[in-house]
């Protein structure tokens, strides 16, 4: 494999509103990202990733994007972002931006624009259709309900497949596109270093017609989506030291080869959910399931392995503001013990795989999902959806709150946890969802105390990938996929080997006799003794 050596890079993802607040509105903001620089310089990550903090009614946190010019007033302004950058490349770390181009808000001034009329020329920067018998097509969003939205102004439907304030972007239109990459190309020459791209499969749709299923088969990785990629590569980052990174929904391998194959010149990389859906029912978010271990060993060893073969290059994560907390979701939070063990085991375990690591804001220190009690404690418009589907079809309240303890995207929110004082430290005021009860102990001033906190086995796994190129660029090669308790892969290159042996369980478990484990310690989390390990430890060992 060709050396590239901003694949030893760690990206650290912010969402700004639960980060850290100056202002004691409730609301984190761009200067208390500022402030907390020296902290993210200690942890040793080289990228830091904001969620959107352009103009927007915030319907769907940010995702809603009304000027793309403008930073949202309530977390600051250009010149509070300029500071930002300025201080985080004084520190030596990257500022990436989260930029959504699949969609806008229904505010922005376009789309304001294409209701006035139907001869009005941004008419054709969305998907409008006239239909007498209801929604064009039998298309879900992924928020919940049909993705078509009556516009009585103009008695047609608009396309949003998300939040019916997100409508979608029509990319099959050149002055589309050019608006967007005018949009790239004005924060390039701000001064930014890279960009996450939401939802970027969905950009080409093809065929308008009904679905057997929901309709995704039509828009996701559609006809026109690579090359769509390409000339937004050529327009704008493409000569550039930058880094890229797609989201990809519902996506496949081939595909994603395709993405990030450098001879492509289309992304750097790719965040792909496979794996993050081993814990749904027949394909289904909503439902009180157990993750399935040994299928989410089968898919990141599926996605390591060809990924590596066909030349691309995955982002590797556990959480983002999307998902539940690791440590709750794939672990345990039932006791410390349990909770600081099972967080360092499945911090090892993703970090010494192939590809670029993101950690997500206070993954690093173990925080767990919030346990919210009731309705009222949540925020996020998905889960309010889904509740009131929920309970439109029958299920029992406490059922319903049990799915969302586990699966709602507020699990991921709840405000950064600094200290033991009020409200963890995060803000003065109110904050604009309630912390999580825990924050007296898990929180950064007593990980930074404590020299054996998950917050080290983080610092550790970031230097390791700085320092050895066998994280980086060996071959990751899969051992034992059928045990129902050990994650064990090895990683190859140049002649040497470093083994990872993790047990994912809550008990002390009976290793292989077939399996080797001689070899010099690089890291561990637990012991191996009598041939057993404990419970939620992990060894990696280099021979």
């Amino acid at each position: 494999m060709v050396r590239q050596d901003w694949k030893k890079s760690v990206v650290y993802q912010i969402y700004p509103k639960s980060f850290n607040d100056t202002t004691g509105n409730g609301e984190g903001d761009l200067k208390g990202i500022i402030e907390k620089l020296d902290y993210l310089q200690f942890l040793g990550v080289d990228y830091v990733w904001l969620t959107p903090i352009y103009d927007s009614p915030m319907n769907d946190n940010g995702y809603d994007i009304r000027d793309y010019f403008k930073v949202n007033a309530q977390f600051g302004n250009k010149e509070d972002l300029r500071t930002l950058i300025d201080e985080a490349h004084a520190r030596g770390l990257k500022i990436m931006l989260d930029i959504v181009i699949n969609h806008t808000s229904t505010e922005h001034e376009w789309f304001q624009q294409a209701r006035q009329s139907k001869d009005n020329p941004y008419r054709d920067y969305y998907f409008f259709r006239r239909s007498e018998d209801g929604p064009p097509t039998n298309w879900l969003s992924k928020f919940g309900g049909n993705a078509w939205q009556y516009d009585e102004a103009t008695d047609e439907y608009y396309l949003h497949l998300f939040d019916v304030t997100q409508a979608d972007l029509n990319w099959d239109n050149p002055e589309v596109r050019q608006a967007l990459y005018d949009v790239i190309n004005y924060w390039i020459d701000f001064g930014v270093d890279g960009f996450r791209f939401d939802v970027i499969n969905l950009i080409s749709k093809d065929t308008f017609e009904d679905s057997d299923e929901i309709g995704k088969e039509y828009y996701t990785d559609g006809p026109r989506v690579h090359d769509y990629i390409h000339e937004m590569n050529r327009h704008t980052f493409g000569e550039r030291e930058m880094m890229t990174v797609g989201e990809m929904s519902s996506t496949s391998i081939e595909h994603c080869i395709q993405y990030t194959n450098p001879t492509r010149q289309e992304l750097n990389s790719v965040f792909n959910f496979h794996h993050l859906k081993v814990d749904y029912r027949d394909g289904q978010k909503w439902t009180n399931e157990k993750f399935d271990l040994l299928e989410l060993k089968r898919i990141l060893m599926d996605w390591q392995t060809k990924m590596y073969e066909g030349g691309g290059w995955n982002a590797i994560f556990w959480c983002n503001h999307d998902q539940p907390r690791v440590v709750s979701r794939f672990g345990s939070d039932v006791n410390e013990e349990l909770r600081q063990q099972s967080a360092k085991t499945l911090a090892i375990v993703l970090h010494l795989l192939q590809g670029t690591p993101y950690i997500y804001q206070g993954e690093e220190i173990g925080m767990t999902d919030p346990h919210f009690q009731s309705i009222q404690q949540y925020r996020d418009v998905e889960s309010l959806n889904a509740y009131r589907e929920m309970r439109e079809a029958g299920m029992d309240e406490a059922e319903i709150l049990t799915i969302l303890g586990q699966k709602s995207r507020d699990n991921s929110r709840t405000p950064m946890q600094w200290n033991d004082e009020a409200h963890a430290g995060f803000t003065t005021g109110t904050p604009w969802i309630e912390v999580a009860d825990n924050y007296n102990t898990v929180n950064v001033e007593a990980a930074m105390a404590d020299p054996e906190s998950i917050l080290y086995t983080y610092k550790k796994l970031i230097q390791l990938r700085h320092e050895h190129d066998i994280v980086t660029y060996g071959e990751v090669v899969p051992r034992y996929l059928d045990h129902p308790q050990l994650f064990v892969y090895e990683r190859r290159y140049q002649g040497n080997t470093w083994l990872i042996i993790a047990n994912m369980s809550s008990e002390k478990v009976t290793l292989p006799e077939d399996l080797d484990h001689s070899g010099s310690v690089v890291l561990q989390n637990g012991i191996i003794e009598g041939n057993e390990l404990d419970a939620y430890a992990t060894i990696v060992v280099a021979r």
